[in-house]
């Protein structure tokens, strides 16, 4: 069977972390701060609050404030040290040759942030396409309508794909449509619709007869 690896971005390809989950946490906040005129700490918790409720603070602020999804995530996300802040694996490229098939991106980050990390990652020419949170219509995993709209787009069979991510709920939408899930994780657990489970996307290729 020719497989389809569908790889999600951040704490994926690359540890976002140290530098760029906080990065963006704070650009969150001050946005909400400015637009909503919020105390820092009021517009923190309510970022939380819309992460927690819809998979992503866009989906709160587009659902509750009418909020243009492309001027939130444009000034959410601006990182004038970037490349200082992707942190690399050395040997990514070629553990991403060493897997068979087509790959994929599908991220719930905005496309220009996306493209640039994947650039940074010396990965971007082995991809295929980048699935970014506007092709999915600002309808973040682990929501089934970016998942539908993908696997549409590229006329995918989900039984041949294999999606690799580090939320086990997206995964859980992936499995719900039949493909094949590998969580990257170091927890010790491992739910029912985790296929394999890897620390780190450098495992995967010594992984290929499980999958």
């Amino acid at each position: 069977m020719n497989r389809v690896w569908i790889f999600d971005l951040d704490n994926t390809l690359h540890n976002a972390t140290p530098h760029i989950f906080p990065h963006i946490n704070r650009s969150m906040t001050a946005y909400l701060q400015q637009h909503l005129q919020l105390d820092e700490q009021a517009a923190n918790a309510l970022r939380m609050d819309y992460w927690q409720r819809y998979g992503a603070t866009l989906s709160g602020m587009v659902r509750h404030h009418a909020t243009n999804p492309d001027h939130f995530l444009w000034h959410t996300h601006q990182f004038p040290e970037l490349p200082q802040m992707v942190l690399r694996e050395p040997h990514l490229r070629q553990v991403l040759q060493r897997l068979p098939g087509k790959k994929l991106v599908f991220s719930n980050a905005p496309q220009h942030y996306a493209r640039d990390v994947l650039k940074l990652l010396g990965v971007d020419d082995l991809f295929e396409d980048l699935f970014a949170i506007e092709h999915a219509r600002y309808r973040p995993k682990p929501q089934m309508a970016g998942f539908v709209r993908l696997l549409k787009k590229h006329r995918l069979n989900p039984a041949q794909c294999v999606m690799v991510e580090d939320s086990a709920e997206n995964l859980q939408t992936a499995k719900r449509l039949g493909m094949k899930t590998v969580w990257v994780s170091a927890t010790s657990r491992q739910p029912a619709y985790v296929d394999v489970k890897i620390q780190n996307v450098m495992q995967l290729p010594r992984m290929l007869r499980l999958i």
